[in-house]
């Protein structure tokens, strides 16, 4: 069976690509996860607070000390090599994972905002990496700040890290906007070359014992693919730019699910995490086992078959069908 497929302009040997996680931070698992078949590795994203961080240790230590001496008022200018916080020891990982994978290595960056994310993207284009996934993550809690801030701050960031890079840029994002196929638009047309859908803002909880707030990390289930699997379906076809699924990807079935509605690859980490790197061989076994049972010959014919473009009943993409999934729901109960 051809599992082929492409993305941001790669050629793939099939749509699984390892997401961000763990289990991407080693050669070592990186090159399990390669064995396995993934087509595609996303590294742990550099994070903003990171090249922040490293840029405020750097100016420390330049002026640490500097008023002592009529000399020093400058500051003083020690080897970078002995002040890397974080950015640096990224960009070495990066470079061996290029050296030791013979799949595209796509570098990632999280944050909010452009900050030092333009000069760091071209230090990554310049270590090695096949492609940039932008992680955007902002969760906007600021209630005077207007939804079209938020969008135009996305479009500058995306539009200025496009003007610093040539390799290909995928831009991840949640799908919390008021119109998101118009977004999806406005961030292609600000350069995007692939949108991966959706990010996980994760939620805090509150421990009553304790009373105090913790961090908490669930990982996803089948379940969460719904949401990715709609918009899927609507943006397949209509706007010029990859589609890349993540968010509940567990299975040979979710898979299917997705590229049947358009989507160009599927990203796992929660079903690694759980199952380990093998479980990529099993959901490709399971993928090209349909694909050949129900006659299609490659990947590709069957893409986008059941997109919105392509359904006889396109608004089951579109609406929620709500009456009637409580109606035929209370039937059967």
């Amino acid at each position: 069976m051809n599992l082929t497929t492409r993305y941001l302009g790669l050629e793939l040997a099939n749509p699984i690509i390892a997401s961000s996680s763990p289990l991407t931070r080693t050669v070592e698992s990186l090159q399990q996860l390669e064995a396995a078949g993934a087509a595609a590795v996303v590294l742990p994203s550099l994070f903003e607070e990171q090249i922040e961080h490293e840029a405020m240790a750097a100016h420390e230590a330049m002026i640490y000390g500097s008023e002592i001496s009529a000399e020093s008022v400058g500051g003083y200018f020690p080897q970078m090599d002995a002040y890397n916080t974080g950015a640096t020891d990224y960009l070495d990982k990066l470079r061996a994972a290029r050296q030791a994978l013979t799949i595209p290595v796509i570098a990632s960056l999280n944050g909010d905002s452009a900050g030092g994310w333009t000069l760091y993207a071209r230090i990554i284009e310049d270590a090695g990496a096949d492609a940039l996934e932008l992680n955007i993550y902002r969760v906007a809690g600021e209630i005077d700040y207007p939804g079209a801030h938020i969008e135009e701050d996305y479009l500058r960031l995306v539009t200025r890290v496009r003007e610093a890079v040539s390799i290909p840029l995928a831009v991840k994002v949640g799908p919390y906007f008021s119109s998101m196929a118009n977004m999806a638009k406005k961030l292609v047309d600000a350069g995007a070359d692939g949108l991966v859908l959706f990010n996980r803002f994760y939620q805090p909880d509150i421990l009553l014992d304790t009373l105090t707030v913790e961090p908490n990390v669930v990982l996803s289930t089948s379940s969460e693919l719904r949401l990715v699997l709609r918009w899927m379906a609507i943006l397949h076809g209509r706007i010029d730019a990859s589609l890349g699924a993540t968010t509940g990807v567990h299975t040979a079935e979710d898979v299917l699910k997705l590229v049947l509605a358009g989507a160009d690859t599927t990203m796992m980490a929660s079903a690694l995490l759980k199952n380990g790197p093998g479980h990529i061989s099993v959901v490709l076994e399971g993928v090209g086992n349909w694909l050949d049972e129900r006659g299609y010959e490659s990947l590709d014919q069957a893409r986008g078959s059941l997109s919105q473009q392509s359904s006889p009943n396109p608004s089951a993409f579109e609406r929620s069908n709500y009456m009637h999934a409580l109606i035929d729901y209370s039937s059967k109960h």
